[in-house]
Order: structure tokens, then sequence, then C-alpha cells
């Protein structure tokens, strides 16, 4: 099943999809949220679809972010060996971390805004996942069973913040809209292998990220494990696995963001997404 959640008359609503058919889950759900995972009702989920019950949304839906606010938000860097190329790096010998805040999640199809003194922002379609019970000190072998879902993220970064204003990632992964996800959170249930899924981005109409996570350096079950020894994975939070070749760091000369720029990105089996880039509001 997917998960979802959805702008109804001013108020954000959880819901579940299937077979592309869209159902309400309000009335018996507060969010999808931490508390969600942490009481497992995903079974719960589960018997309300079969019971045939659930209201179908019909018409059009305004999707918001999938997840509501997560703990945290853990990032892989240079996570694809062709990336980790073309941005001039060496393969990394262990996972390398970093955080983007909460604050900068927004919804698949929200604005991307550049920030205010920005002249280097950038896309990253990555391929995210949901810990679905908290972890802690988590062997590899074990660590699928911590996956409470995948999900769609485009990691915007703005790269003179991250690599030329003295050191941590984190200024320049963290702009409000920064973390547009979802629509949906994918049940693992429903991807045979996330090892090999194509994942792409388009930046208006024009493809520039074309990859498949069968490029990763450290698999899934390597990261959760990895990330686990240093800090507790709460349920709900958000682990990000890095992107693919082609993001505009690695053009020659660099490309980045513009207002009225339009980008579209997905993975096979998660969702597609498209987002309409806007300069910050004075």
């Amino acid at each position: 099943m997917k998960l979802f959640r959805y702008r109804f008359e001013g108020k954000t609503l959880p819901g579940v999809a299937v077979d592309d058919r869209h159902y309400d889950l309000s009335q018996h759900l507060a969010d999808i949220d931490r508390a969600f995972f942490e009481q497992q009702l995903i079974d719960r989920v589960g018997a309300l679809l079969q019971s045939g019950n659930l209201p179908e949304i019909t018409g059009a839906i305004d999707f918001d972010a999938p997840v509501y606010r997560p703990g945290k938000i853990v990032c892989i860097g240079l996570n694809y060996r062709r990336h980790a190329a073309e941005s001039g790096m060496a393969v990394p010998t262990e996972p390398i971390l970093f955080f983007k805040a909460a604050s900068s999640i927004t919804g698949p199809f929200d604005n991307i805004v550049i920030p205010r003194n920005s002249q280097k922002t950038d896309w990253e379609v990555e391929l995210a996942l949901v810990i679905g019970k908290d972890a802690r000190y988590v062997d590899a072998q074990e660590a699928m069973d911590y996956v409470g879902g995948y999900v769609l993220h485009n990691d915007v970064s703005e790269r003179a913040f991250q690599l030329e204003r003295g050191g941590q990632w984190v200024k320049g992964k963290s702009c409000d809209s920064f973390a547009p996800i979802g629509p949906y959170i994918v049940t693992p249930d429903e991807i045979e292998d996330p090892h090999k899924l194509r994942l792409w981005l388009s930046l208006n109409g024009e493809m520039l990220q074309d990859g498949n996570t069968s490029d990763f350096i450290f698999d899934i079950p390597t990261v959760i494990s990895y990330v686990s020894q240093f800090m507790t994975l709460e349920a709900g939070d958000i682990i990000s696995t890095g992107t693919p070749q082609g993001v505009g760091l690695g053009f020659d000369p660099p490309r980045y963001l513009k207002a009225g720029d339009v980008i579209a990105l997905g993975i096979d089996g998660i969702g597609e997404a498209r987002q309409h880039v806007v300069a910050y509001p004075e």
C-alpha cells in the first residue's frame, strides 16, 4: 500500500492508496507521524482497507509531505560511484553523514524557494526510507526489518552554503523548501528490490539525472546499521540514501537553478513529483 497526507479545507489529512485509488483515513488516524510508526498502525490500515468502508477521495489531490515532521532527516553523501566521480571526490570508505532540518520538508508539488543570497541552488533526486521502529546498534543482517517504507526525495542543496561557508554541509541542505518528499510512503512489500530501482530527474524537460540504486556504494542494510551505531533512529525518522550522477555541480561549467525552472523527478514504483522554482519573496 501507499500512505500519503493531503490538504483539504485547511487541514492535512492521512490517506492510503491501492491500485491508483485513494482513500481517506482521517476518521481512523490522527496523522502519519512518529506515533503512527511507533504504534505499528500500518496493520490497522491494512484491516481498514480490507473492510471496504473507507471513503474514496475523488478529484485532484493536494499532496502534502507523506510523513509529518520526522525527528531527523539523516542523509548519506556521495553514495553513488558515478556521483562521487563527477564531484571529483574519492569513493568514501565509510558512509558520509549529514542532516537536513525537518523545517525544510515540503510537499512533492510545492515550490522550491531559492534562498536569499543564493547563487548555486542545485537538485538531487534520492531514494529515502522511513524508519518503522526505533533502531539502536542494529546488525546489517536485521536492518531491513526497520524499514517502514520508501519515499521520493529531492535533496535540494545550495552549494556555496554547503561547500564555501566554513564547513558543515547542513547549512546548504536545510533552507526552507529544500526537502520536497512524496507523494507516497510505499510499504516494503511493494518493492521487490530497493537496490534495483531507476531514479531520474529532468529540468525544464531535459533529462539530467538517470541512475539506478544498483550504483550504491553502501547498500540500505549497511546504511541503517552504520547510522544506528552513532544515534538512535526513531520511528518516523528519514534516511536519504544519496543521489546519482547528473547534479548541477557536476557539469562543466556548473548549472544551477533559477526562478521559473521546473523540476520533474521520480523513482520506479515509488512515485513522481514536480516542483516549480521561485525566487525568495523579498
